[in-house]
């Protein structure tokens, strides 16, 4: 089984780049944050002609996320507990049927945070928090279980091209990367360090300043497995090409092979 993991930015724009992606790589199962649109507006016609069955939490320019999946799947969850008020588009949670059993699959687009010292940076440690305590409920049910997104976390110095250069952003921030630690501590598995583990293997170029030229990136897109999906995991592959092509996300996919 092949899971991807895909920051798009703006479906709509990039599908052409999604399509040809998706023949390229055939992953079964594919999620995809910031999409930018609703759910009326998503391209949902022309990924079923590509083979995949999807569900959607859409929100209007902002946010969204996507799962595609080529194997039955059922709704487990549009939104991550903990605030009622929260209306963001973030979080899409769903059971796929495998031959042993089911696969619980969670698709992230983890808040930003920036700047620091704004309730833009309150409600990204809020967020993971409520990440952090409904995993520790999922983790009860004993089973696969992979959380793939954009986390908007660089979990180490060696995740981005210089650390200094990102002291003050939120993606650095000790705050932010402690909520990672726990999440981890937890008995995760970050799939790429137990995988590959390499440095300065990046999964995002900013637009700005010539990044991807220069290979100024960070790793930012994660897979994060329970004991049970950590155990079948077979290889991770960042598509690091994908970022060279015309009209390009900022971020590539990253795929998780497991023997599933």
């Amino acid at each position: 089984m092949r899971i991807a993991t895909f920051n798009v930015n703006s479906v709509n724009a990039r599908l052409q780049n999604l399509l040809a992606w998706l023949k390229e790589a055939a992953p079964d199962l594919v999620c995809l944050q910031e999409l930018k649109c609703e759910e009326s507006k998503f391209p949902r016609d022309a990924l079923e002609e590509a083979g995949y069955m999807c569900f959607v939490n859409g929100q209007k320019s902002y946010n969204g996320v996507a799962i595609l999946s080529k194997l039955p799947f059922e709704l487990a969850r549009s939104r991550l507990p903990g605030e009622d008020d929260d209306h963001q588009a973030r979080y899409l949670e769903v059971e796929v049927a495998i031959p042993s059993g089911a696969v619980r699959l969670a698709c992230l687009y983890c808040p930003n945070g920036n700047p620091i010292g704004t309730d833009k940076f309150d409600y990204k440690l809020r967020w993971m928090a409520r990440l952090h305590a409904h995993v520790q409920s999922l983790l009860t049910l004993e089973e696969p279980l992979v959380l793939a997104g954009d986390w908007n976390i660089i979990p180490r110095p060696q995740d981005c091209y210089d650390a200094n250069a990102w002291i003050g952003d939120a993606l650095f921030q000790p705050s932010s990367r402690a909520a990672w630690q726990r999440l981890i501590n937890l008995g995760l598995t970050d799939a790429f360090m137990a995988a590959v583990g390499e440095d300065h293997a990046y999964t995002f170029w900013d637009y700005q300043a010539g990044a991807w030229p220069k290979d100024h990136g960070i790793r930012i897109d994660h897979f994060v497995l329970s004991p049970q999906a950590a155990d079948q995991l077979v290889g991770v592959k960042i598509w690091r090409s994908a970022r060279g092509r015309e009209k390009a996300s900022d971020h590539v996919p990253v795929t998780a092979d497991f023997g599933l």
